[in-house]
């Protein structure tokens, strides 16, 4: 497997790209790999899933990229926006370059929000969707799970304030106003289920898994509970089990 760096000049940004490949002379599939809260291009979950994809595939790649605020991106407010702009942008880099016969997604938890509030907003451009904890009651996430009573009293004061895990990522009141008013658990995805497949673990101390399969329930979508697994899928076993069922899916 090879890596390579790119960025896509578009809409006013840099979106800083990573493409994992075998041989670009003979791609015909491609899937876009949108990370979570927090993270970034390089993350491990993206680069696993990958390995395991172009092993199977050897005339596919994966994309991966930075979302605003995130990694190695130049933005310094996070809004809904421009998530929606850099996910449109790499979905048209990736289908106008390579021109998959097939191109599909795989996001976790935060990056499942966005696949999802996309396609409701513009339309499913994938072929099929793997969601990994993803995060659709955001606002919920972040506000009770992420940020602390401190840093909510900013915010509420109209004071930006630096969240996240292993990486910080600079909100806004506005951002969360955002994340409150676009709640996609009260819209209609049934008429994507049959494209789309959730993972989530029984342990997952980020997103209730409750949630998740509640909203997977009401829009017909597959739904399938990891026994044991946290958010992160830490244990090696789970992660590549997950990996390979969506991997499977996607055929």
């Amino acid at each position: 497997m090879k890596e390579k760096y790119f960025s896509i000049n578009e809409a006013g940004s840099s979106i800083r790209c990573k493409l994992y490949y075998n041989d670009l002379k003979t791609v015909s599939r491609a899937v876009i790999c949108v990370h979570g809260f927090g993270g970034h291009k390089d993350n491990k979950a993206a680069q696993r899933f990958a390995e395991h994809l172009l092993k199977k595939h050897k005339n596919a790649v994966a994309v991966t990229y930075d979302a605003p605020c995130h990694g190695d991106d130049v933005k310094k407010t996070l809004t809904l926006g421009d998530c929606d702009v850099y996910l449109r942008e790499v979905i048209r880099r990736v289908t106008e370059h390579f021109t998959p016969e097939k191109c599909n997604a795989y996001a976790t938890s935060f990056g499942g929000y966005q696949i999802l509030k996309y396609i409701a907003e513009h339309g499913n451009p994938f072929g099929k969707i793997g969601l990994r904890c993803p995060a659709v009651r955001m606002y919920d996430v972040l506000s009770q799970r992420i940020i602390s009573p401190d840093e909510q009293r900013m915010l509420m004061k109209n004071k930006p304030v630096a969240v996240g895990f292993d990486r910080k990522i600079r909100i806004t009141r506005q951002f969360l106003d955002e994340l409150k008013t676009a709640d996609i658990t009260s819209w209609d995805f049934r008429p994507f289920a049959d494209d789309i497949l959730i993972l989530h673990g029984t342990k997952d101390e980020i997103v209730p898994i409750e949630s998740t399969e509640d909203f997977a329930d009401r829009n017909d979508i597959l739904f399938l509970p990891v026994e044991g697994a946290d958010h992160r899928f830490i244990d090696p076993l789970k992660m590549d089990a997950a990996v390979n069922d969506i991997i499977e899916f996607m055929e």
